[in-house]
């Protein structure tokens, strides 16, 4: 994937009438190839974070705390604390496979392709994507309601036939309900104002970086 800066790629406020036909219009290319200090950069918060819910977890680092002692930085080389390190590491994986969830059921579903899914996954082919995200991709027909599950809530994207417009029924992480309009003139509108809603009512933990 090439650099890119951004240059000729409209950026209109959501105020703008063409804020929808914009947001539909996917950009090519997507992304630029992360460069070595990204990736370095990366390392090092996933690292923060792996060491944060290993000292929660390890049986050592407790037993220190609940005697009132602060534990000394070398004992994170011992090996039960390592073994916390790796089983802090797994859920690091699982936070990981549900953000890339999300991430390829809101791009499907709002217009990218299994093709385009697989590239952005470390160039997978095509088929593997649809294997690794099955109901990503979906065909939208206006009979079709449409599921979705985002920042641990869920919504369903519905056509409403005399209107000729979507909407959405969502239930946020908070448990929070909310339900637009037949208003929403594309699939894509639709599906971008549950994502907002699902969003806006996340639990802490379940809000996926920007």
């Amino acid at each position: 994937m090439n650099d890119v800066n951004g240059a000729g790629i409209p950026t209109p406020d959501k105020s703008d009438d063409d804020f929808w036909a914009a947001f539909s219009d996917l950009v090519e290319p997507p992304w630029s190839e992360p460069s070595q200090d990204d990736a370095f950069t990366m390392d090092e918060r996933v690292l923060d974070a792996v060491r944060a819910l290993a000292e929660r977890i390890s049986t050592r680092l407790l037993a220190y705390r609940a005697a009132g002692k602060e534990p000394d930085p070398v004992l994170m080389a011992s090996p039960d604390v390592q073994l916390a390190m790796l089983r802090a590491v797994y859920e690091a994986k699982l936070s990981v496979d549900r953000l890339a969830e999300s991430a390829a059921t809101v791009a499907g579903r709002s217009g990218a392709n299994y093709a385009q899914l697989g590239a952005a996954w470390g160039g997978i082919k095509r088929q593997s994507a649809r294997v690794k995200w099955p109901h990503a991709v979906v065909r939208k027909s206006s009979a079709e309601s449409i599921p979705l599950h985002y920042a641990g809530g869920t919504a369903v994207v519905h056509h409403d036939p005399d209107a000729d417009a979507w909407w959405y029924a969502a239930t946020g992480a908070d448990q929070r309900e909310g339900e637009s309009q037949p208003v929403h003139g594309t699939y894509a509108e639709a599906i971008a104002g549950a994502t907002e809603f699902l969003l806006a009512h996340a639990l802490p933990e379940e809000h996926p970086p920007v």
